[in-house]
């Protein structure tokens, strides 16, 4: 449930009643938005009856929130979330574009890659060095090793950087060398994995399994957050369904609908929606139009050698042509590129 406070409601009331949760063995998350404050009540409820806190000073209104997942859940976190990457902002009036490769190949390939993005206005370099691949015999990733060519194109460009993690192993990796992880769509439902990447500390980003429903992708979202992690950004990257013109289905109601249920950013993936290069500047284009808050696009010094996903890499001058399209469609959006 959530307690609603009246507008400037004092913060000794406030207190008080965060003390009577915590007392009773639930969880208060307090969200202070400009007029009004939400305390959010994690845990049996039923605990909280005998105090009548409907009754209490400054207290508004009690509100049943009836969907399963809560800390991502709108209702108790009314204004949107603004989540920081390095010395990025997703979310907001903000649009945000990573960009990368699918798979790190080589030192070469990265830099060449970050320095290009950078140019033509990516904010965020995206790079898998961890690959869970459907075939055992397709390539897996460079690893660590990979993961060491990450941080120097940090360094070297200032993009901050984001890799999947795949495993315990993975995320213990990486947090020497990232600034963001991803959960990729074939482990939205791993929550053991998604709890360690909530016990990070970094910022995660959540795409949405193959045939996952919103609510379902929400309340994977939900493990992350109840480790003490709000920083998730969610990603729609295309579902699976009869189709077969494109690799997947993408979902562009779910950024709407991600919108109107939760307070967390949502940025769509259109290279692992389509599997396509010519489609990915046209759905690009669509993801803005909708809301959404950043994309993910990847990019390849020479996607015909590419060892993971070339036929839905863009090259250097698509993706500067891309992003030059997306400028005045953003600013249209009330978003910043």
């Amino acid at each position: 449930m959530i307690i609603v406070m009246k507008p400037r409601a004092k913060m000794e009331s406030i207190e008080r009643i965060k003390a009577i949760i915590e007392e009773n063995g639930l969880d208060a998350h307090i969200s202070a938005g400009k007029e009004v404050t939400i305390i959010g009540v994690v845990g049996d409820k039923s605990k909280l009856l005998e105090h009548n806190l409907e009754i209490f000073d400054d207290v508004d209104k009690i509100v049943a929130v009836t969907e399963s997942y809560k800390l991502a859940n709108k209702k108790f976190h009314p204004e949107p979330s603004v989540i920081r990457v390095g010395n990025v902002t997703i979310g907001g009036d903000s649009l945000v574009i990573m960009s990368g490769p699918c798979a790190v190949e080589s030192k070469e390939q990265l830099l060449a890659t970050a320095h290009a993005i950078k140019k033509a206005g990516a904010q965020i370099l995206r790079g898998g060095a961890y690959k869970p691949r459907t075939s055992p015999y397709a390539f897996q990733g460079l690893e660590e090793e990979g993961l060491k060519y990450m941080k120097e194109a940090r360094e070297e460009t200032g993009l901050p950087v984001i890799c999947e993690v795949t495993s315990l192993n993975a995320i213990e990796a990486a947090v020497k060398y990232v600034d963001m992880l991803q959960i990729g769509a074939r482990n939205m439902q791993n929550f053991y994995l998604l709890k360690e990447a909530g016990k990070s500390g970094l910022p995660v980003l959540l795409k949405r399994g193959l045939s996952a429903t919103i609510d379902e992708w929400l309340n994977a979202s939900e493990y992350i957050i109840a480790e003490g992690n709000p920083n998730v950004v969610l990603c729609e990257r295309g579902i699976r369904t009869f189709e077969t013109a494109t690799r997947n289905t993408l979902d562009i109601s779910a950024v709407p609908v991600i919108k109107e249920k939760s307070h967390l950013p949502i940025i769509v993936d259109p290279s692992h929606a389509t599997g396509v290069r010519a489609y990915v500047k046209p759905l690009s284009m669509g993801a803005v139009a909708v809301g959404a808050d950043g994309l993910m696009i990847e990019t390849h010094p020479n996607p015909s050698c590419a060892l993971s996903d070339g036929p839905q890499s863009l090259t250097f001058e698509q993706f500067e042509d891309l992003t030059k399209d997306l400028k005045p469609l953003a600013a249209m959006m009330g978003k910043k590129l």
